[in-house]
């Protein structure tokens, strides 16, 4: 399949404890981590940043370098997505303005077992992934 467009986003993690919490959030059925498209002239990790804060309010993460990228889906997309660990919990689902209502209708902190029951087998490799990552970053 050729790729038509790309899209960049986060994994964003959050420790509990000694618990990984990952972020999810819900458009219509579907959950995902937050992404969006890349702007022209923009760098993926800045598009990353600046579509997570868009999506979720959440701003001062720590963005790793390493990245995974999602085949080919839907009309040709690839999505792009790096880790982030954010020291807060407060996500906030701001009202998009080409929208006129926010992109998302939920978000939720769910640990690893739950995330894998709800994102699709797409999103399922790019958790496993960054829940390796995570786990040899962070030694648990």
């Amino acid at each position: 399949m050729k790729v038509k467009s790309k899209s960049s986003g986060a994994v964003i993690f959050f420790v509990e404890g000694n618990k990984i919490l990952y972020l999810l959030l819900r458009a219509y059925r579907n959950w995902d981590f937050p992404k969006g498209g890349i702007e022209q002239s923009e760098d993926p990790l800045e598009a990353a940043k600046r579509e997570v804060a868009e999506e979720t309010g959440l701003t001062g993460l720590r963005f790793y370098d390493d990245f995974i990228e999602t085949p080919p889906y839907g009309r040709g997309k690839v999505a792009r997505f790096y880790i982030a660990e954010s020291k807060a919990k407060e996500v906030t689902l701001p009202v998009s303005t080409e929208l006129g209502r926010p992109e998302h209708n939920e978000y939720r902190w769910v640990p690893y077992e739950e995330a894998q029951v709800l994102l699709n087998d797409r999103l399922k490799a790019v958790l496993d992934w960054a829940h390796e990552k995570i786990r040899s970053l962070r030694r648990f």
